[in-house]
């Protein structure tokens, strides 16, 4: 498979989620509006009809990076998060549940622009929030956590990646979804469930198709034993009883989870993720962060992330050493998780 050919295998499913989220009229918060990339990837994203950006910052510091960036920003929202109308009902929301918190402290926390977009986000303002550029992943998920919170019953916060693998077996690329392998480094069996639960989710989101997860070991369905394979066994279980019409099952190696020969001389009981996944779920950091880089430059496989996945409402967490590319095509795959107005 030529890079040309793998490059125009990421570019369908980018633009399967470019096609779901234009004309929708999406709001996209960019807290990190010092950053010459994030004012010039809000002009592509307004250009493209992705989404109508909101840049947060200092007008100064807005203007500064715009300025480097060589944009306008005549058509974009800019925002500084203590001059914001909404700042008092900011407050207000935040404090909520939150006995110990004084609107002193409450304001500062939300005065600051990754936890106003998280703000924003959860009060409706806006469907989703981008952030990273400027930011470390800490900072991104504790001001997720805080203002966003976590999805119904998702107690994890964790990430995944979009693979694309050119020619899979020798048909047309596919597109799986691999986590956790950003965040979570030996999650216990109840936070491996949420991460397949959340994980399912996030394939709905991108993939044509619904998700087929596969919890995955060094052992298929009892082959070996040990604390590992115990762990997902468990995890397997939870998952059912949470969700019960999902197409999940483990404990299996990733050859009987992806290759359907391998899955029925191992699996003999009919097993519809069996051979078939497209969500896979890795037992610990260790395995998943190995999986995908492998994948990546074994297979020629584009690796699209790393996702946070969890919140009740969609974040972003970029690289900082995202392209203004990477901005654009992170916004419009965020974008395509959120569920329909």
């Amino acid at each position: 498979m030529t890079q040309t050919d793998q490059q125009q295998a990421s570019n369908d499913i980018v633009q399967d989620c470019l096609e779901k989220v234009k004309g929708r009229g999406l709001v996209v918060v960019l807290p990190e509006g010092r950053d010459p990339r994030i004012v010039q990837a809000a002009c592509q994203i307004k250009a493209q009809q992705i989404a109508e950006p909101v840049v947060l910052g200092k007008p100064e510091q807005i203007e500064a990076a715009a300025q480097e960036a060589g944009v306008s920003l005549a058509d974009i929202k800019t925002l500084d998060p203590k001059q914001s109308t909404r700042l008092d009902a900011y407050v207000e929301e935040y404090m909520k549940d939150r006995d110990n918190v004084s609107p002193g402290i409450a304001r500062r926390m939300v005065t600051k622009s990754v936890f106003h977009g998280g703000m924003m986000v959860a009060c409706g303002d806006a469907d989703a929030m981008v952030a990273g550029a400027a930011s470390a992943t800490a900072t991104v998920i504790q001001a997720g956590t805080l203002t966003i919170g976590l999805a119904a019953g998702i107690e994890t916060v964790s990430s995944y990646f979009l693979m694309i693998i050119p020619g899979f077996l020798g048909q047309e690329s596919r597109g799986f979804v691999y986590a956790d392998c950003a965040v979570n480094i030996d999650p216990t069996a109840e936070q491996l469930a949420d991460i397949a639960l959340a994980s399912a989710q996030s394939a709905r989101g991108l993939l044509a198709e619904e998700p087929r997860v596969a919890l995955l070991s060094y052992s298929t369905r009892g082959s070996a034993a040990g604390p590992s394979a115990e762990k997902v066994l468990k995890a397997l279980d939870i998952v059912r009883t949470r969700a019960p019409g999902l197409a999940v099952d483990g404990e299996l190696q990733a050859d009987a989870a992806i290759v359907p020969r391998v899955a029925a001389k191992k699996v003999k009981d009919g097993s519809t993720v069996a051979g078939n996944a497209n969500v896979l779920i890795f037992p610990d950091l260790d395995a998943g962060n190995i999986a995908y880089k492998l994948t990546q430059y074994m297979a020629g496989a584009q690796a699209i992330g790393p996702f946070l996945q969890g919140f009740a409402k969609p974040v972003a967490d970029l690289s900082r050493g995202a392209t203004v590319s990477d901005i654009v095509t992170t916004t419009a795959i965020t974008l395509a998780q959120v569920q329909s107005r």
